[in-house]
């Protein structure tokens, strides 16, 4: 059956594999365009220790992360699984799981269709894991890319175990994000097959010639048998090599896309748009001009980062490391202080009294750097408070000093005359941070001087749906 408008999938199921949770939805072609037709999502609950790296680690169990995609899918109409032509998956970047290739999971009738469980293979070491020191990360060579590289990077995590503990590698043949080790399960690829936005966040990948740096890697001993073959987002992977939960066998998989642009895609409908998303932490982020080429060599001080975006294009990323995890934060200091003095009050209590405070205090001289978290540009850096004066020392004074300075810290990145050469006429304002908080919005609009649009709401699973109906 043809989409409405041309011949085209007409219902399309879309996966996010997120670092606490994943998210099913499908997506249906309407007269009108694209509809979300059912979504569901599940709590991985896949924390897990890291023995070799001890609390530097951070690893995710991979049975868990499959498990709560099983019931996520299960809890999907049977009707509507069953129209599914395709399927687009994105997931958390930068991290790595390893498999051995012909063992990477076993298939099992049960429910209403088959579904696969994980077998041979290994944790999810994710783009939080931090056992690569910036002691071992200078010991490496440099890479040819324009991305920096950081610990949590899947190909400085190959390095850390091929120099830390090679006989863990020696179990398996095959490695990559999770969201290829599901593409690879799904289209039985006996090679994992990624895309150059995946690619990119492991480091060691150049986008212009859209290759790995084997050669660099090479003579450094890396194994370079684990790194997946690499291919365009928005490209066929494969189809499915059985039903899965209903969805019939032959279904066309799209390669593995990287959560980050999925979620952009979801909502990014002009070039002229700018997206600025406050969740945990924030992202101001623009789509950069046709033809634009990333420098052949990242700036380490720099905080604009470029991510490879669809069709050879390139979104522009500042990325603060501060955001509602600040304000929460905050919230927990608050609460810790009045437990101090001998009061007991609920942090769900605090949230909406300090932003009720904060709306009554429209202007505060108060200056408040709240970087705590320091930046990826700026690792060391720390928060500090200045110009405090006496009169606004008020709970309301506070907030409103903290709100401005999260919006700042993110314009310091991005600059508001950078946004206006690039052509930005418009901010997509997004992220539950930003939509449970009229003072940050109140922010936003006093320091970007744009039109500011809310209720954009980004999913990466809707995205990578989006995608699948998009590509030829």
């Amino acid at each position: 059956m043809a989409a409405a408008g041309g011949l085209g999938p007409t219902c399309v199921l879309g996966i996010d594999l997120g670092t606490t949770s994943v998210k099913a939805a499908l997506v249906t072609g309407t007269e009108r365009g694209l509809a979300l037709a059912q979504s569901c999502s599940r709590e991985t609950q896949a924390h897990s220790d890291s023995p070799g790296a001890a609390a530097q680690g951070m690893e995710q169990d991979v049975q868990k992360i499959i498990r709560a995609l099983n019931e996520c899918l299960a809890a999907l109409p049977q009707q509507q699984l069953q129209q599914v032509t395709h399927i687009g998956i994105s997931g958390q970047m930068h991290g790595v799981v390893f498999w051995k290739s012909d063992k990477g999971c076993r298939w099992s009738e049960g429910g209403p269709g088959p579904a696969f469980e994980a077998d041979r293979v290994s944790h999810l070491v994710t783009w939080q894991d931090g056992r690569c020191s910036p002691t071992f990360l200078s010991s490496l060579p440099l890479p040819q890319s324009h991305v920096s590289l950081a610990t949590g990077f899947g190909c400085a995590t190959i390095f850390w175990y091929s120099k830390n503990s090679p006989d863990f590698l020696k179990a398996y043949d095959a490695a990559g994000t999770i969201q290829d080790y599901v593409v690879a399960m799904l289209c039985d690829l006996k090679k994992p097959l990624m895309s150059v936005q995946n690619a990119a966040s492991w480091g060691y990948f150049n986008c212009r010639s859209k290759s790995w740096n084997t050669d660099i890697l090479k003579k450094s001993g890396f194994p370079v048998h684990l790194l997946p073959e690499v291919g365009d987002p928005g490209s066929v992977a494969g189809r499915t090599t059985c039903a899965w939960h209903g969805i019939p066998k032959g279904a066309k998989v799209g390669i593995a896309l990287g959560d980050f642009q999925c979620s952009v895609y979801s909502c990014l409908t002009e070039r002229t748009d700018a997206v600025l998303n406050i969740s945990t932490s924030a992202q101001l982020t623009i789509s950069m001009p046709l033809g634009f080429q990333p420098p052949e060599a990242p700036d380490p001080s720099s905080a604009v980062t470029y991510f490879p975006y669809f069709n050879g294009d390139y979104l522009a990323v500042a990325a603060s490391l501060n955001g509602g995890n600040v304000l929460a934060t905050f919230v927990g200091m608050v609460a810790q202080w009045a437990q101090e003095l001998g009061f007991q009050v609920q942090e769900s209590a605090i949230y909406p009294r300090i932003i009720q405070a904060a709306l009554a205090q429209k202007h505060s001289k108060l200056s408040i750097h709240p970087t705590i978290f320091g930046e990826r540009h700026l690792p060391e850096l720390l928060a500090s408070v200045s110009s405090i004066g006496a009169s606004e020392l008020s709970l309301g004074h506070v907030t409103r000093a903290l709100c401005r300075g999260l919006v700042e810290n993110l314009s310091s990145m991005f600059p508001v005359q950078h946004l206006q050469e690039l052509g930005v006429s418009r901010v997509l304002g997004s992220g539950t941070a930003l939509a449970r908080n009229e003072v940050l919005r109140q922010e936003v609009e006093r320091i970007f001087p744009f039109p500011v649009v809310y209720g954009k709401d980004v999913d990466a699973a809707v995205g990578a749906a989006m995608v699948m109906f998009h590509s030829k």
